[in-house]
């Protein structure tokens, strides 16, 4: 078959079609609201491409050759790939079907499964991709347009974003709890000096909060391992390694279970806000502008609840 059939065209397949359905060019030309000169164009465009023949004249009429029978399977399968688009399309419109793709930072993964969860449950036909990395990370997919929507607590600020917020994010220090201050109120910063801290690693946005802290109050903290994971910063502070600045929504279950303490440090917590983002520029479908509006207006209920634990009377601070 010729190279140049690349260039076949939906009219010239829906005239074969026409043709193999109805056996003559006056049928078809009827079929398809078309001239008989229209239809007998379309074939002969058509057969040029093929390079073969693909109709022959038989006393019964107008019948197909093995090289049209060809093409005209290839036809009814590019009908029905249009038919599945036209009918996600119309899915997509009306926000019953379609895919989303969402990036959430890492610290996120606490609370981000049990939302999408939830959204499902009001739309179980859309498909959704969820993409967890750092900060840095998430950032960059959203540069390359990778992703719809974003959860983040600090947008990129070199990108025009539509920021809709979902709630408060707490950040804490943590430790042991046979730790030597677990039970000594009114801690200062200072008195942390000595400590050896577990963090997370750079690029990470608790990373970056936590030099902020330190760098404010003029304390170097000594630094004992970088961990790319929050469980495994909450393991190694249970195992007895040190301590760590971390997200509150990280450790609600430990902290419950007793496995974790969380130090009484002055001018902590540190409150912070978790954000759903997207690009300006990024065109989103029905199916992501329903779960952005979903995050905006439900998120808060899926955060980890921390009341009674932390001074949240304290003013929020935005980064």
């Amino acid at each position: 078959m010729s190279k140049r059939f690349r260039d076949v065209s939906i009219r010239q397949l829906r005239a074969l079609a026409a043709l193999s359905a109805n056996g003559s060019i006056t049928a078809a030309a009827g079929k398809l609201h078309l001239t008989q000169p229209a239809v007998t164009l379309q074939l002969r465009n058509l057969q040029a491409l093929a390079g073969l023949p693909l109709v022959q004249r038989t006393g019964d009429g107008m019948l197909l050759t093995d090289a049209g029978r060809e093409v005209l399977a290839l036809s009814e399968r590019i009908e029905a790939a249009l038919a599945a688009c036209a009918t996600s399309l119309e899915m997509m419109a009306g926000k019953t079907g379609g895919r989303i793709s969402i990036g959430a930072v890492s610290t996120a993964k606490y609370f981000v499964p049990f939302a999408i969860s939830g959204f499902s449950r009001l739309h179980p036909e859309i498909e959704i991709k969820l993409t967890i990395g750092n900060r840095q990370e998430i950032g960059a997919a959203l540069r390359g347009y990778d992703l719809d929507i974003a959860i983040m607590g600090r947008p990129p600020v070199d990108i025009e974003m539509d920021v809709h917020l979902i709630g408060d994010h707490p950040h804490v220090i943590i430790a042991p709890t046979g730790h030597r201050l677990a039970r000594k109120p009114r801690l200062a910063l200072t008195d942390l000096a000595g400590e050896t801290f577990l963090t997370r690693e750079p690029g990470s946005g608790t990373r970056g909060l936590m030099e902020q802290l330190f760098e404010t109050a003029g304390v170097r903290p000594v630094i004992g391992m970088e961990m790319s994971s929050n469980e495994t910063i909450k393991q190694a502070v249970i195992a007895g390694l040190g301590i760590a600045f971390i997200s509150a929504h990280t450790v609600a279950t430990e902290l419950d279970e007793r496995r974790l303490t969380m130090l009484d440090v002055v001018g902590l917590p540190i409150i912070r806000q978790w954000f759903v983002v997207n690009r300006k520029d990024k065109v989103l479908l029905p199916p992501a502008q329903a779960m952005r509006q979903f995050l905006g207006a439900q998120g808060a209920q899926f955060l980890p609840r921390m009341q009674g634990r932390l001074r949240l009377t304290r003013p929020s601070k935005r980064d």
